[in-house]
């Protein structure tokens, strides 16, 4: 296991050069120049002062220069400076990833609590009533745009806090750490995590229901039924871990995505995460930014499948790393 762990943390790295050589190369094919957006003023820039900003910038440097310059910060986690901002690139984003993250994992484990159970009743009881309603609510989670679902509840909330007290409620703007301020933490994140969540549980809903329905029909299912096996015992022993191995992969891609693909919601709920600065670095032409988001995004899928890959052994055992 352990020289399993070693060989793919290895083969992570060329995985890592090959997506920065992307990046790189994909950035620079987009038109426009980060120092005119800077230095423009009223459609007028100064030429001498745009040619100081690009050599400030090393963009007059040779290609393979700059992106030798961009692996090694990344390897050495100093992304540089940002050309919007000038501040250090890892201080803007470390000033964003715990609230995406913070709303990736929750909604998450929302998500695993809804969806696992849900999916699981749903394949015991084929086209019953429950099923019927577990499968419509799924279908509604697909269905249903994010961003009208985050209006929707954020307005029912609004609505039944103002009903209660008199006073029109708002969430807060500025970000603090559970342990600092749990309340407060949790009135600013946990509407988005719901709202991401309930969608997140529906792809995992049908993904469990269909998985379980195909495992139920297998021969060894057969099997331990005419031993005489509690159906409880089949269904958690037998059943469900095998049932689980795509639900798991799904799970961790929809994770890993959630890092930076959480756009509409930060918008929706005004909040400051990797969505909103990845969108933003993209609008001021920030290519430093952009790709040291591009790249983060690309570690943690790099990191979630080692992961799921390791939670197969758990899950399956005949499936062995050595």
């Amino acid at each position: 296991m352990y020289r399993y762990v070693v060989t793919r943390l290895l083969l992570a790295i060329p995985t890592l050069v090959g997506a920065a050589a992307l990046v790189f190369v994909l950035m620079r094919l987009i038109p426009g120049d980060v120092c005119v957006i800077r230095l423009a003023s009223g459609g007028h820039s100064n030429p001498a002062a745009i040619e100081a900003c690009r050599q400030a910038l090393g963009l007059h440097d040779p290609m393979i220069v700059q992106f030798l310059d961009f692996l090694g910060s990344y390897f050495t986690l100093d992304f540089g400076t940002s050309m919007w901002s000038g501040r250090p690139v890892a201080h803007e984003i470390g000033s964003r990833l715990p609230v995406s993250l913070q709303i990736a994992l929750m909604a998450t484990v929302i998500a695993v609590l809804i969806a696992i159970p849900l999916g699981t009743i749903s394949a015991l009881r084929e086209n019953t009533w429950l099923d019927h309603i577990v499968r419509m609510v799924a279908i509604a989670g697909i269905a249903t745009p994010s961003f009208w679902l985050g209006i929707m509840s954020l307005v029912l909330v609004l609505d039944i806090t103002y009903l209660a007290t008199g006073k029109a409620w708002m969430p807060p703007i500025d970000y603090v750490p559970f342990w600092q301020d749990p309340i407060r933490n949790l009135s600013m994140v946990l509407l988005p995590a719901i709202t991401v969540g309930y969608r997140y549980s529906a792809v995992t809903m049908r993904m469990t229901r269909s998985a379980m329905l195909e495992v139920m029909r297998e021969d060894y299912i057969r099997t331990a039924r005419s031993k005489g096996l509690l159906e409880q015992i089949i269904v958690n022993r037998h059943a469900l871990k095998n049932a689980l191995l795509p639900v798991v992969t799904l799970i961790g891609i929809e994770f890993a995505f959630l890092i930076g693909g959480l756009v509409v919601t930060e918008q929706v709920f005004n909040l400051n995460g990797i969505g909103r600065l990845f969108v933003q670095s993209v609008q001021n032409q920030d290519n430093v930014m952009t790709q040291a988001l591009t790249m983060l995004v690309v570690a943690v899928f790099v990191l979630t499948n080692l992961v799921v890959d390791l939670l197969y052994a758990w899950l399956d055992p005949r499936i062995r790393y050595s």
